[in-house]
């Protein structure tokens, strides 16, 4: 029983030990992708003097990301991105308002869409024509750091300028007791195209607080203003990610940390327990063969299946028996 034991030990431990070896170089790159099924709303509030009036206004804002499964493969991810920006005195706007109703007495501030494709490992952009079309290309990190985020200088996409901007980090800080990356982009009076048709200047100061395993945004403030070329201001915004926004990133954050961290600690738990089942199984394996050979020695048995005893005895018997015949030999050449 024991060397049958001790078989199915070793076995198992072969078993860990490949389960092991797949945890440490395949399944990390199989887990950390951005997922196909991605489709999530990000709201914002804030403050905002906006023309014609030029005064101060509650604003929110709704940032709705989908991917677009058919163009998406297991390498890139494509996303269809919708941004509305309205005014909300009341408290009471809708996510979005029809960009037909013009005049002072509209809520629409900005609305626009944007289409690019990402790297699903690395966040990085993908301008190939066969995942973006005749979109825009993109560049620098989009809508998301990468996974296992580092404490450096990234690119990051700027869609007023078309541009990458250094994201800058800034050390770590707690967002709802949980951990993050701090991250900050500052554009300062930069020629852009600040509304359709509009040449003017672009300032703003942007703060990302990045989850460090996943790379996702669990918190965003910013601080824009866009001035004409004569120096009128056109828009000066003060916004950043709601509370209840936050809350669920950061819920998010920790279910994704609970599976990730799983991944990351697999090959250290099952390259121990295999360890630990190859060495308790050899030895249950040898104990039990070094058991039989010792029963076959106490029960009388050669390794030939024969016995000792019986052998040595007929040794003797016929070394006396031949000696026998050598001594009448000689008392017969006597007489």
């Amino acid at each position: 029983m024991r060397r049958i034991i001790g078989l199915v030990l070793m076995g198992l431990a072969g078993f860990l030990v490949m389960t092991a070896l797949l945890a440490l170089f395949y399944v990390p790159g199989q887990v950390k992708k951005t997922p196909l099924d991605t489709d999530t709303s990000t709201r914002l509030s804030g403050e905002a003097a906006v023309l014609p009036t030029g005064a101060g206004a509650p604003v929110k804002a709704l940032s709705h990301t989908v991917a677009d499964g058919t163009k998406s493969d297991g390498d890139v991810v494509v996303f269809d991105t919708f941004t509305c920006l309205i005014t909300d005195p009341n408290g009471n706007a809708p996510d979005c308002v029809d960009d037909s109703n013009t005049g002072e007495g509209t809520r629409l501030v900005t609305a626009s869409t944007d289409r690019f494709a990402t790297d699903r490992k690395t966040g990085l952009p993908v301008n190939d024509e066969k995942y973006i079309g005749d979109a825009k290309p993109h560049e620098g990190l989009v809508n998301k750091f990468p996974f296992d985020v580092e404490k450096k200088t990234y690119p990051f996409w700027d869609g007023l300028l078309g541009r990458a901007v250094e994201a800058t980090f800034q050390g770590e800080e707690e967002v709802n007791g949980w951990t993050t990356y701090k991250f900050m982009t500052e554009v300062t009076d930069e020629p852009a195209e600040i509304a359709k048709g509009i040449q003017g200047t672009y300032s703003s100061t942007k703060t990302m607080y990045i989850d460090p395993r996943t790379g996702a945004i669990q918190k965003q403030t910013e601080q824009q203003v866009r001035k004409t070329d004569n120096g009128q201001t056109v828009l000066d915004l003060d916004f950043g990610f709601t509370d209840e926004t936050v809350a669920a990133n950061i819920k998010d954050a920790k279910d994704n940390d609970s599976r990730l961290g799983l991944v990351d600690r697999l090959p250290l738990i099952t390259g121990l327990l295999g360890l630990l089942a190859g060495a308790v199984g050899f030895f249950l394996w040898n104990a039990a063969r070094r058991a039989d050979g010792e029963g076959d020695l106490r029960s009388g048995r050669d390794d030939n299946g024969g016995d000792p005893a019986y052998a040595q005895d007929n040794s003797l018997d016929v070394f006396g028996d031949s000696d026998s015949e050598a001594t009448r030999s000689r008392a017969d050449t006597r007489r």
